[in-house]
């Protein structure tokens, strides 16, 4: 069994055992874990959060939620009769075998997976407490030249650290307005959850509660 059927074999066995779903991966592989989220909901499951994690933030973390509604328990149960053997080497919904690679009928929703978690990780980065940060790490970095009567490599520091703080956020600005664009495009409706972010969910989808994570309206 290769790697990537093993990963389906793990993601499998929280599947049948768990009503969330993680599914952890190195930030530079996006698209495995998307194409892993694309199986989990073809099992019932929904898309929930997508945060970076780890030591440097370099591990990408992604919660499904079990959903309670009755489609998405007959869309488990069709898909467990029509792939019997997925997670013991067999073929699994919308992948290549033995791979973490779409098939052709996935393609998009595998990349529309892979957008949603994105822009909710790029959200996150972006929120007014990062910034706020990021800019405080800024002036406690000339604060200490400063300090040290360095004055003119003070001032030269805060500018450059703030020049480039603002280049990378328009930077995000932009980059995270395409993937809005893409999922506008796919489908998905824009709401704000109840921290001020902006999140992108399926027509009629709420966003995550405490005691059902995944309700719909009628």
């Amino acid at each position: 069994m290769g790697a990537s059927d093993r990963r389906i074999a793990a993601l499998l066995r929280q599947v049948a055992t768990q009503d969330v779903v993680e599914l952890r991966q190195e930030m530079a592989v996006a698209k495995r874990v998307a194409a892993q989220a694309y199986v989990a909901e073809q099992y019932g499951f929904e898309y929930g959060e997508a945060r970076r994690e780890g030591h440097n933030k370099q591990v990408l973390a992604v919660y499904l939620y079990r959903d309670p509604r009755p489609e998405a328990r007959a869309r488990e149960a069709a898909t467990i009769a029509a792939y019997p053997q997925a997670g013991m080497g067999g073929a699994v919904p919308g992948l290549k075998p033995g791979t973490l690679s779409p098939l052709p009928e996935a393609e998009t929703a595998v990349a529309l997976m892979k957008d949603r978690i994105g822009y909710d990780v790029m959200a996150k980065a972006a929120d007014k407490g990062q910034k706020r940060f990021a800019y405080a790490m800024t002036g406690v970095a000339a604060a200490v030249f400063l300090l040290m009567g360095k004055w003119v490599e003070g001032v030269a520091v805060g500018a450059v650290l703030a020049a480039f703080l603002v280049g990378a956020f328009r930077l995000s600005d932009v980059r995270r307005q395409r993937v809005a664009d893409r999922l506008t495009a796919g489908g998905f409706t824009a709401v704000t959850d109840e921290h001020g972010r902006r999140r992108f969910l399926r027509p009629g989808q709420q966003l995550p509660g405490h005691a059902n994570p995944f309700t719909h309206r009628p």
